[in-house]
């Protein structure tokens, strides 16, 4: 008796891996969400916390994009600041505003008194992962999780914040505070991380909000420890096709940290749109820090006339063709008002990209 052949690799895990593909896959960050109208009929007047522990509802919202448009992979319905309400955390989701946290963190105390990774309970999220795997086939399931620095500035500035000035002040003067706070968040990022491999999940993204409001040398020296702890963490368990899962680590606004966030660990980097995708590939090449990169499509731009969609994401696959591989992308999420039609098009479009015509060209 023979063993059976060993299932293709997804082009989404090739690609991350630098490996050749024939087409660039693609998928969108909030791709499930907002802007489908089954989105808002499975949801109803749950609240966003409740749907998000909610295995069978994350689940069905998780693979609601994937029989709209026919991405390339899922990615888990979920919000940063869910491995902190798991843990016992006092946070809500206010509609209009986002994340409150009811007592923000200002002292050791606090941080003391925040609860321990293992003080999280996460079989929802486990067995939301399952029931998604077990739907999806063949189409790989993305991971999601906020990175320390995002969910540590929520905590300390008790909600969304323009300046980070209640953060930047903690971090600058008393740097050994703001290490053990965001230690004891990326112990809990892990763990939510972890329990998404171990159930299925073939790749992940570590989420970055708020990094681009800090300038380089800080974001080395105080930040990227700890996203390169959760990222080791990560690579420590074997995914769904052997090996460690590729590690996708995106921020806002970090046109000028694009090789930090390389260095940390990342095997893709994501690319938001304050960049062009070329400018990003450079900027990673220059540094030693060559990586597969996702990205970049500009979310607003779909809600402009078809051809100038198309004409600008054309030049970001061209743009994908200098990098070790390509995940298309946009460079944030989709925006609420978004007319799903765009995102099919633009799915149509990405998948009839001719990558090795393009690349015969370039090379000739």
């Amino acid at each position: 008796m023979t063993d059976a052949p060993a299932a293709p690799l997804p082009d989404l895990v090739r690609a991350a891996r630098g490996e050749p593909v024939d087409r660039t896959p693609v998928w969108f960050m909030r791709q499930a969400g907002r802007s489908l109208p089954e989105y808002r009929a499975a949801r109803g007047g749950t609240a966003m916390l409740e749907a998000c522990r909610t295995p069978a509802l994350v689940a069905e919202i998780t693979l609601q994009p994937v029989r709209r448009y026919g991405v390339d992979a899922a990615v888990l319905y979920s919000d940063i600041v869910v491995p902190l309400h798991a843990a016992g955390v006092d946070v809500e989701i206010v509609p209009g505003t986002g994340p409150v946290v009811a007592s923000p963190v200002r002292t050791a105390a606090d941080v003391d008194a925040l609860p321990d990774a293992a003080d999280a309970d996460l079989g929802f999220l486990a067995e939301a992962v399952r029931l998604t795997r077990a739907e999806l086939g063949a189409t790989p399931l993305l991971g999601f999780a906020g990175a320390p620095f995002t969910l540590a500035s929520y905590l300390v500035e008790g909600g969304p914040s323009r300046d980070h000035a209640a953060t930047k002040s903690l971090m600058l003067a008393d740097p050994g505070l703001f290490s053990a706070l965001l230690a004891k968040v990326a112990a809990l990022t892990s763990a939510f991380l972890r329990v998404q491999v171990e159930n299925g999940a073939a790749a992940v993204q570590l989420f970055d909000s708020w990094a681009g409001a800090l300038a380089r040398p800080d974001y080395e020296r105080h930040v990227a420890p700890h996203s390169a702890r959760v990222l080791a963490d990560v690579a420590a368990v074997e995914g769904p096709h052997g090996g460690p899962v590729p590690r996708v680590h995106f921020g806002v606004g970090t046109q000028d940290l694009l090789p930090s966030l390389a260095a940390a660990g990342a095997d893709v980097v994501g690319v938001d749109f304050h960049v062009t995708l070329a400018d990003a590939v450079e900027r990673l090449a220059a540094a030693g820090h060559p990586r597969p990169v996702q990205g970049n499509l500009d979310p607003a731009l779909l809600l402009a006339p078809w051809p100038v969609v198309a004409e600008r994401a054309q030049q970001v696959l061209l743009d994908g063709l200098r990098a070790p591989g390509h995940v298309f992308n946009l460079g944030h999420g989709v925006l609420p008002a978004t007319d799903p039609d765009q995102l099919a098009r633009l799915t149509d479009l990405v998948h009839a990209f001719d990558r090795e015509a393009e690349l015969a060209r370039t090379a000739s």
